[in-house]
């Protein structure tokens, strides 16, 4: 997923005990499966109690736009699709065979609570390839000994395995197996919009580009923000990624909060995010998503 995990993403650590810590590795998907069921007893990202450890099928990426190509700042939100997603479970074998056991020159992404690495699966049953044939993908893999991580591993489970949106980027599977926790994505070939704008010897980014960006991420915010209620909390460079289009798609959602429901008007939260991207309000008053927004304060202002 180009570098988006190049920085850590927060500032603010917070301590948990060391036995919640050790019951959450234990638990392994039995906390997927418990958060944010219903009465079915299927979790947002389709997986029940009965089929946890059995693969779960595959997902599927398309995105035509054209390089060139601007969208209307005014044009209608994009379909998205409704359907809950379907997730391959990965074997680590799988895992370790499509990323040539991990080896340390395809890392292509590195922070505080794991690694990505470039991996090769054959496009239609998500099967590992010979490297460099077949469909490219981002593995991400968490550090078994960060707490973290595993928080990470799980609202990135959460978040990513229920929405689909042209402006998210697209989740594949995920393996829990050995103490490993590790994601699958789409492999976004342009990397992060943060290399495009810092880093030295990279060719400046044409207007029309920056334009189309800026647009696809708010698309993406909004729908995050509007559609699903969920409280993003981490928009900044490193988390846009982009496509070999060049189309924008928001990345890491590890600090992501469901907004208020059942009728409450505002949810409580520590203060999340990174310093020089939150809002400065939201910063000094410790006050929620809501009553900022109430105050005047814009999501596309900044506020996390």
């Amino acid at each position: 997923m180009g570098n988006c995990y190049a920085a850590p993403v927060n500032n603010h650590s917070s301590s948990t005990p060391a036995t919640s810590r050790n019951n959450s590795k234990q638990n392994g998907l039995a906390g997927i499966k418990n958060a944010a069921g219903n009465s079915s007893g299927k979790t947002i990202s389709g997986i029940t109690p009965k089929n946890a450890s059995k693969a779960i099928g595959k997902g599927n990426s398309n995105n035509n736009i054209e390089e060139s190509a601007v969208p209307d700042a005014a044009a209608p939100s994009e379909s998205v699709e409704t359907e809950v997603p379907k997730l391959k479970e990965f074997s680590l074998a799988e895992l370790k065979k499509c990323t040539r056991r991990f080896r340390p020159d395809i890392i292509v992404g590195v922070g505080g609570s794991g690694r990505v690495f470039k991996g090769w699966v054959n496009e239609d049953t998500y099967a590992p390839s010979r490297f460099g044939i077949g469909m490219a993908v981002a593995v991400k893999k968490s550090n078994p000994d960060s707490y973290r991580g595993l928080q990470e591993w799980q609202a990135e489970l959460n978040f990513l395995g229920k929405y689909r949106h042209p402006n998210l980027v697209r989740l594949l599977g995920y393996c829990s197996e050995e103490n490993q926790f590790l994601l699958v994505y789409e492999y976004m070939q342009k990397g992060s919009l943060e290399n495009h704008l810092f880093r030295k010897g990279q060719e400046p980014l044409r207007w029309e580009l920056r334009l189309k960006i800026a647009i696809g991420a708010a698309r993406g915010l909004a729908f995050l923000h509007t559609s699903e209620k969920v409280i993003y909390r981490d928009f900044k460079t490193s988390n846009i990624l982009l496509d070999s289009a060049y189309n924008a798609k928001l990345s890491k959602f590890g600090l992501a909060k469901v907004g208020p429901i059942n009728g409450n008007s505002h949810v409580t939260t520590n203060v999340m995010g990174t310093y020089g991207y939150v809002a400065p309000e939201y910063v000094a008053t410790d006050q929620d998503f809501l009553n900022l927004l109430e105050r005047g304060g814009e999501v596309e202002r900044g506020l996390n």
